[in-house]
């Protein structure tokens, strides 16, 4: 069944948060090729900000560049055209050895999205007041939860929480989970770092995305909540909201 044809609008904010003396996080998005990327990598020295910015350049470039191939086909095939750029950089230098990033991106055309993600960054959809995670990390505790060997309170509070189990560039291929929605009009998404989900609940979330506001005051509204909460890791987050396509 076809959905309503939609159109996006998005903003986005970032922050280096309260502890963190850089913003290894990265993000991009382009409403015209229907390209949403947040990524929040890792790695010593400035690593980590390469990694990220490889990554969100890459998807940028190739969704943008897109011609005649499926929307979902291209957005997996640049997920992994940006893995292998970076991990061919971190074993050309020993200074960016073991570098990597997360990814979390949300791709469209004309009627359907797909959320695609790699590692602990994630995206969520608030629709009639409701939010929804639709990405599942790829993080230690979030696995062992889904097994049911953690509860979710002990999850928040294990010295391992900042494991993640899959990530760009740490091997030669990445396997990305891949999300199709029926997106309606209304319907808001929220793709975001681990620096802001670790430091607001879901029901802050909701308040601060209902709110009737433009949606790059929803954004910065997210990030200063996020560092008010402690800041204690970058911070970075892109709203996208779905409308009815106006007629020709």
């Amino acid at each position: 069944m076809s959905s309503q044809p939609i159109d996006l609008t998005a903003a986005a904010a970032t922050h280096r948060g309260r502890k963190r003396p850089t913003n290894e996080d990265a993000f991009g998005f382009s409403m015209e090729h229907g390209v949403y990327v947040v990524c929040d990598g890792m790695g010593g020295a400035a690593a980590g900000e390469i990694a990220s910015s490889l990554a969100v350049d890459e998807m940028i470039r190739l969704m943008s560049n897109r011609t005649g191939q499926p929307v979902q086909e291209a957005a997996l095939d640049a997920i992994q055209l940006a893995n292998t750029g970076i991990y061919n950089r971190s074993q050309r230098s020993a200074r960016l050895s073991g570098m990597g990033t997360t990814l979390v991106a949300m791709v469209a055309d004309a009627s359907h999205l797909w959320v695609m993600n790699v590692g602990d960054s994630r995206c969520y959809r608030l629709r009639q007041g409701e939010l929804e995670q639709v990405t599942l990390d790829h993080s230690l505790v979030e696995e062992q939860v889904r097994m049911g060997n953690m509860t979710a309170a002990e999850a928040l509070r294990s010295p391992l929480r900042n494991v993640i189990t899959r990530a760009l560039g740490t091997q030669n291929e990445v396997t990305a989970d891949v999300f199709e929605v029926q997106p309606e009009p209304g319907d808001l998404f929220l793709l975001c770092s681990d620096g802001l989900t670790r430091e607001l609940s879901d029901a802050q979330l909701v308040e601060l995305l209902t709110l009737d506001e433009p949606l790059d005051q929803l954004a910065g509204n997210l990030v200063a909540a996020a560092n008010k909460a402690g800041g204690h890791d970058n911070i970075t987050c892109i709203v996208v909201r779905a409308e009815a396509a106006k007629q020709a």
